[in-house]
């Protein structure tokens, strides 16, 4: 039996994404391995949103060219296959395939005809969803992607260009994933976008829907049980969307809602069309509709032009919402975008030294909030065993990592009421509630 190796970089939508890869491998008669060695065939799925990452992928590769079986296929997939091109061909000539995040669906093609190179970094539609076999088997997390693409084009991402401009699934098709999914073993169900609360589908008849039609639809089904989204754009969080978190019990109380800066004036540059009170009056709302709502959030820093002033207005406004988690990173200028050409670009030692002092801050605000659960009871999805084999980790209502001690019995829940008892600024530890 054929064997296939498979390495993820980035967002969730590559999580998605390596999930129908492998089931469709699997269709194939493939079998998957985590020894590079073993594989047939080598994928790497790969995400380009930050140049760290595009290097990462390709000393990946590196190393995979002297570790690899001879006969062995390999390739890159996602933003950095679109990001690079042909260009992916001549830093490493060993390769097979560059596909880009659209075009996965293709593999078999080289399947069978190995001696090919193939390349494919059009921006298509939606034609993987339809190509692409139905998942027999669900984990009990199953991501839903609703969209493809963003419209927003911020000044700094490169999604548009990997991606491509926002196209929202038919209604009928994510609904049937979700019941698919809720069938086969799904207990929670985490639908994605670039943009994912902007999803927006017109059927034939001229009826309009939505992400909060989407998560009513997924509420139905008796075996989900816990509803989330990611991520959210501000001006994208609608009246009918806030009302969810107030009428919709399963639809869990936290969202991450990116700000990217605290500052007016680097918003603007950054092409990101709302200001401080907007998105200060749209947490309020969500805290009026849940009470117990927690919010995260994504920042750059650095950003061309940010001065100490626009900085400390980040660390305001992080200080306003309290954030309980977030994802803080220097700015990367990335090809296809507008800031990459701006000439007012911040030193790298300044940024290093501002992202510390941010992450210091976010980090002890990630603590507090985490030891304000210590003599809680929380309800919490399994993932698994940790890497001992001694611990179950399980995922809390607001995404944070409980460790417990594994019990005697060959199986655990997987939704599961635990009682928190330690905390500190990464995870939680707790109990089994009696």
């Amino acid at each position: 039996m054929k064997k296939f190796f498979i390495q993820t970089f980035g967002c969730q939508m590559n999580v998605y994404d390596s999930q129908r890869i492998i089931n469709m491998l699997e269709s194939y008669g493939m079998q998957q391995t985590d020894k590079i060695q073993d594989a047939d065939i080598i994928i790497l799925n790969t995400c380009a949103v930050r140049e760290k990452a595009t290097n990462k992928v390709f000393s990946a590769l590196g190393r995979i060219k002297q570790s690899k079986k001879p006969t062995a296929l390999f390739g890159i997939i996602g933003c950095v296959a679109r990001e690079a091109g042909e260009t992916a061909f001549k830093r490493i000539p060993d390769l097979n395939f560059v596909l880009g995040p659209q075009s996965y669906h293709k593999l078999p093609l080289i399947l069978s005809n190995p001696d090919a190179k193939l390349l494919n970094i059009d921006l298509g539609g939606l034609e993987k969803f339809d190509e692409l076999p139905q998942v027999e088997k669900s984990p009990a997390l199953a991501y839903i992607p609703i969209q493809e693409g963003c419209n927003h084009c911020c000044t700094y991402c490169i999604v548009p260009y990997t991606r491509g401009r926002e196209l929202s699934r038919p209604f009928k098709d994510v609904v049937k994933d979700v019941i698919q999914a809720a069938n086969t073993g799904a207990v929670e169900i985490c639908f994605l976008g670039q943009n994912v609360n902007g999803y927006k589908y017109i059927d034939s008849d001229g009826k309009v829907y939505k992400l909060s039609d989407l998560i009513k639809e997924a509420a139905k089904q008796d075996n989900i049980k816990r509803i989330r989204f990611t991520s959210s754009y501000p001006t994208e969080m609608t009246d009918d969307l806030i009302n969810m978190f107030k009428t919709e019990p399963k639809l869990l109380p936290f969202l991450n809602m990116p700000i990217q800066s605290g500052s007016m004036s680097v918003l603007k540059r950054m092409n990101r069309p709302y200001d401080l009170n907007q998105y200060i009056d749209i947490v309020d709302k969500l805290k009026a509709a849940r009470p117990d709502i927690q919010i995260s959030s994504d920042f750059i820093v650095g950003f061309p032009g940010e001065t100490e002033d626009d900085f400390e207005d980040t660390m305001k406004i992080a200080e306003k919402i309290k954030y309980i988690n977030s994802y803080s990173f220097k700015y990367s200028p990335r090809p296809h975008t507008a800031a990459a050409l701006m000439e007012d670009q911040i030193p790298e030692a300044m940024k290093k030294q501002r992202l510390a002092k941010l992450d210091s801050y976010l980090n002890e605000l990630q603590r507090q909030f985490n030891e304000s659960c210590i003599g809680k009871t929380l309800e919490c999805l399994c993932e698994g065993l940790d890497k001992t084999g001694k611990h179950l980790i399980y995922r809390t209502p607001y995404m944070q990592q409980c460790v417990v001690n594994k019990p005697a019995e060959i199986t655990w829940p997987i939704l599961a009421r635990i009682d928190i008892t330690e905390a500190n600024k990464a995870s939680l530890r707790g109990t089994f509630s009696k």
